[in-house]
């Protein structure tokens, strides 16, 4: 199919809208609706927070009659099963609408396909892949869910320009600057989670709350997710006493009844080497409709991540000064022998925050 000018304009417009809803769809994916007709917007909207309207709903009912005989694009797929709101394929029939592009097929095995089947044998005509890549991206953390049944993990690291992330005591406040840390208040708050280890906790006693009132995230706080094999995590920490949930992952340990007086939700995740299974977390949390994780950690978690071949992106914080050999790195990793085994990244993005340097990178993988 070859698109036009105007359908990539319309698409591009549908995306820009589904960019609103980064923080406030989870478990939901982002999704935005323009319909045309007559080479004018007559409807528009984007899927607001979960368990509201979806984005065709909005832009439908915003066209109204004006929706007959439209073209309708949208960033993924209508779906056309019952949900916690209506199916959206039958009410794009009801509308009269006579076209509808997709930028892509929606990876939910209740969709996957069913929504533009559906569509084309009611006579509608249906194009799908515009912008495809960009759609993709949108949604990283919903498809990743979808299809391998865990959410998107992305380590993000403050770290000087010679790769340490604190002293050899452990101080580290503050490596990076203010820019940087209110950058990563929007990272937290376009996540479904943020995890941390038991180490953190005990130097630190974070919080792991967005606080800028730049990201509204229509009062949805981010899961706080504890690694803690041993079931060490004190009962008077500071994020249990929080508004949003406290997950803590264990293997081992006495039984955590003063951690669930305070609230914390218990996990017990044992691999092999008495340590947290990592990856049955991971999968726990896809089950609770976690589409991205965010960790926040010291070098020993995010080592065990990155060995584990768990994290998919890496954003890296560089701020200018140098810390010393003494200090802590930013992963233990165990030693390696030959070059070709080293962890490959694609660099996403580079750009100056403030003072500091932030690296955007995927880890590259021989399958997604």
């Amino acid at each position: 199919m070859a698109f036009s000018l105007d359908d990539h304009r319309y698409m591009a417009h549908a995306l820009t809208l589904a960019r609103r809803g980064i923080y406030t769809t989870q478990p939901n994916p982002r999704v935005g609706c323009v319909i045309v007709a007559g080479g004018v917007i007559v409807g528009e909207g984007w899927h607001q927070i979960a368990g509201g309207p979806h984005a065709e709903i909005v832009a439908l009912d915003a066209a109204a009659e004006k929706a007959r005989g439209a073209t309708v694009y949208v960033s993924l797929e209508p779906c056309n099963h019952q949900g916690r709101t209506g199916p959206c394929a039958p009410a794009l029939v009801r509308a009269g609408v006579t076209r509808v592009v997709a930028a892509m097929k929606d990876p939910n095995p209740a969709v996957a396909g069913d929504g533009l089947g559906y569509l084309a044998r009611e006579g509608i005509a249906v194009d799908a892949g515009l912008l495809e890549d960009e759609a993709t991206r949108l949604n990283a953390g919903f498809i990743r869910r979808m299809t391998q049944g865990r959410p998107r993990v992305t380590v993000k690291i403050a770290a000087s320009l010679d790769g340490r992330t604190a002293m050899a005591d452990g101080e580290s406040r503050w490596i990076s600057g203010a820019a940087a840390r209110e950058d990563v208040q929007r990272l937290r708050a376009a996540s479904s989670a943020i995890m941390t280890g038991i180490g953190t906790v005990l130097a630190d006693d974070p919080s792991l709350t967005v606080r800028s009132a730049v990201c509204d995230t229509a009062g949805r706080a981010p899961l706080r997710v504890v690694v803690d094999s041993s079931l060490r995590m004190p009962a008077m920490a500071r994020m249990l006493g929080l508004e949003g949930e406290t997950l803590v992952a264990y293997a081992g340990g006495a039984p955590g009844t003063a951690l669930e007086a305070a609230g914390a939700i218990l996990v017990r995740c044992q691999g092999d080497d008495g340590r947290v299974d990592l990856d049955q977390l991971l999968r726990d949390l896809g089950e609770r409709g976690c589409n991205d994780v965010l960790v926040e950690a010291g070098p020993a978690l995010c080592g065990s991540l990155v060995a584990s071949g768990l994290v998919d992106e890496l954003v890296i914080y560089l701020a200018p000064h140098l810390m010393g050999d003494g200090a802590r790195g930013m992963f233990s990793l165990p030693g390696l022998d030959r070059m070709d085994d080293r962890v490959q990244l694609q660099i996403l993005d580079l750009r100056r925050v403030g003072d500091d340097f932030r690296i955007h990178a995927r880890v590259r993988r021989e399958t997604p």
